[in-house]
């Protein structure tokens, strides 16, 4: 027993010469809940490079009027284009607003019918761009009240997008909420991304003519033809009871006849207006840059300027609603030249430039498959 004590007493006296050398452990800090938490980092500044200056209005038109709620910035034009051009704001990433509105083909698709989400055709072509900075209503009926709501009705109903989901991604890509940060003072919106596409729309004009250089005195700008065509257009051909300048277009509707000969002909004003007076009537093209925008008429019937006046000039197609204004006339073969010299002189300068390289302002991503919307007509 005394032998064992002596060897636990040695022990004992050994343990701590050996864990001298062992460090000890630290103990866990306390936390204080009282102090907040570390800020997030700071996301890096997107530099944007400075945006166009607005273009100028071109000669022949005058100055358009400011749209309560969304003036026009050179911000938001230079982001409204490159939306414009940016299939990824569609369903399946297959169509853009210069899908069916080419600025090659001043502004309207190419097809006699356009086709939306889900290669659905309209029933409708698409209407050229030109000059709707100038339009009270929209489509070839009317129904929209602002650019805005045709915007954001062509968005959703042709292209088959989804703004919120769409608004969510640019917010989400720094390039986009810094555009628009720039542009709104806020991030992206699906009520913003259409004022922006619906800014740039307004700065595409036809103008600067050569019949508006010839009115301000450039004796040399149009021929001598087109002169002679003018007074037509004016006097025995009546073309300007509803084709009046500046944008030779009263910007109202009216029934010539066309489509009046279908098994179900297109209601046209009156579905919009609820007036069956309006039944078949469809707001008036302008001429500026007409003949760059075919097809033509409402239904894209017909293909080619020169088919379109001849049948206008014999006074449209018969029919229990056909507008008053409307008179069949006769021209010589010489007359008719001279009609068309004078249209052909209403071609106006383009300040659009295309872009360059694609946009940048969504990320790429991977197709969505979902239901084919109703087709609407344009």
């Amino acid at each position: 027993m005394r032998r064992f004590l002596i060897t636990l007493a040695l022990l004992s006296a050994c343990l701590p010469a050996c864990k001298k050398d062992e460090p000890m452990p630290t103990p866990a800090p306390t936390p204080n809940l009282l102090e907040p938490p570390p800020p997030p980092p700071t996301p890096p500044k997107v530099e944007l490079p400075p945006p166009p200056p607005l273009p100028k209005t071109p000669l022949g038109l005058p100055e358009a009027k400011p749209v309560e709620g969304n003036l026009l910035t050179a911000e938001k034009v230079a982001l409204g284009k490159e939306l414009f051009f940016d299939k990824r704001l569609s369903k399946d990433g297959t169509a853009a607003c210069v899908t069916c509105h080419l600025p090659e083909k001043g502004w309207p698709g190419v097809l006699p019918l356009s086709t939306k989400a889900g290669a659905i055709a309209n029933p409708r072509p698409s209407p050229s761009l030109y000059n709707m900075a100038y339009h009270t209503l929209y489509y070839w009926d009317g129904r929209a009240p602002t650019l805005e709501k045709q915007v954001e009705a062509a968005w959703k109903g042709q292209m088959g997008g989804d703004p919120v989901a769409v608004a969510a991604v640019l917010d989400a890509t720094p390039p986009a909420r810094a555009a628009f940060e720039r542009a709104f003072n806020q991030g992206p919106t699906p009520e913003n991304i259409a004022q922006a596409m619906a800014s740039f729309v307004r700065t595409i004009k036809s103008g600067d003519s050569a019949w508006d250089r010839y009115e301000k005195g450039d004796q040399t700008a149009v021929s001598a033809d087109a002169i002679l065509g003018y007074a037509l257009f004016t006097t025995k051909a009546q073309c300007s009871l509803c084709h009046t300048p500046p944008l030779f277009s009263d910007t109202l509707f009216h029934n010539v006849g066309i489509g009046s000969e279908q098994l179900e002909p297109d209601p046209g004003r009156a579905k919009a207006s609820n007036d069956a007076g309006d039944t078949g009537a469809f707001q008036t093209p302008g001429l500026r840059s007409i003949t760059k925008t075919a097809p033509y008429f409402h239904d894209g019937s017909e293909a080619t300027l020169e088919g379109a006046v001849k049948l206008m000039v014999a006074g449209g197609k018969k029919n229990s609603r056909l507008d008053p204004k409307l008179k069949p006339v006769k021209l010589s073969d010489k007359e008719f030249k001279q009609l068309m010299a004078f249209l052909q002189a209403l071609d106006g300068e383009e300040n659009f430039v295309a872009p360059t390289s694609r946009p940048t302002t969504l990320p790429t991503a991977a197709p969505t498959k979902e239901a084919p919307h109703e087709a609407a007509p344009h």
